[in-house]
């Protein structure tokens, strides 16, 4: 059933009368669809904390990764490393690896075309090595071949599994926000690839896109764990889905 119906099913049974009634339910059945259940995706943890981060190029993959090591090493207060997983793109190395530097972040990396599996051993390595809380993996956003990409993530999950128990323990799914209908028909490619267990939707900064965050939620049935408002490094939310409904409707944005 979908919001609206169920707005329209209150609103008769609480025989309501009032506009604002009905706005104030609208809110409430919004919220409520955006407050995914996270404790079945919450996994065990383990030090190196891992989290692989997917997703189609173009997502914003290496930006959101930054944001991410810029708010475990100076809001958590934990050490970070980077691995440069996408060796498929070789500008997506080099991407990664400004942001790297302009964090202050260490960066494992190997040459193009290297083999992503043997760039995240390296990286669980050298964490382990360092005594590294947080890792932190890139990987190659291409879906021309859905086999390749599933083989290719399961053999990344089956080398820092090895090495870390309960690894990865969290697979971030980055989903531009702009990319409306086609963003969903990627995370669902991603999906079937994966073991998702939080999304991040990017580029909500200046747009009209807050709607992409329910159709994702109906249709992926992971929660939204980040938020990227911005290009710069901390323009990074943790998604509170009271706070984006409410700005939602101050801001008179369509969903």
């Amino acid at each position: 059933m979908g919001v609206i119906e169920r707005v329209r099913r209150r609103a008769e049974r609480e025989n309501l009368s009032r506009a604002s009634q009905a706005r104030a339910i609208l809110k409430q059945e919004m919220i409520k669809l955006l407050q995914v259940d996270t404790r079945a995706f919450i996994k065990r943890t383990s030090r190196p904390y891992i989290i692989l981060v997917i997703g189609v190029n173009g997502a914003g993959k290496p930006t959101l990764i930054a944001k991410l090591a810029n708010r475990y090493k100076n809001e958590v207060g934990q050490s970070v490393l980077l691995a440069a997983g996408d060796t498929f793109r070789a500008a997506a190395v080099e991407q990664l690896e400004t942001w790297a530097t302009r964090v202050g972040v260490p960066l494992i990396k190997q040459g193009p075309g290297a083999d992503p599996g043997a760039v995240a051993f390296d990286a669980v390595e050298a964490a382990h090595a360092r005594d590294t809380d947080v890792v932190i993996i890139d990987t190659a956003g291409r879906l021309q071949s859905k086999y390749n990409l599933m083989q290719e993530l399961q053999k990344i999950r089956n080398v820092v599994r090895r090495r870390v128990e309960w690894a990865p323990h969290e697979v971030l799914l980055v989903i531009d926000a702009t990319t409306g209908q086609n963003g969903l028909i990627q995370a669902k490619a991603f999906m079937e690839a994966a073991e998702v267990t939080h999304l991040a939707l990017t580029k909500l900064d200046g747009t009209a896109k807050g709607g992409i965050a329910f159709a994702m939620v109906q249709e992926i049935k992971r929660p939204i764990k980040y938020i990227g408002t911005g290009e710069k490094v901390d323009d990074l939310a943790i998604f509170d889905a009271e706070a984006f409904v409410d700005a939602l409707f101050e801001q008179e944005v369509p969903v």
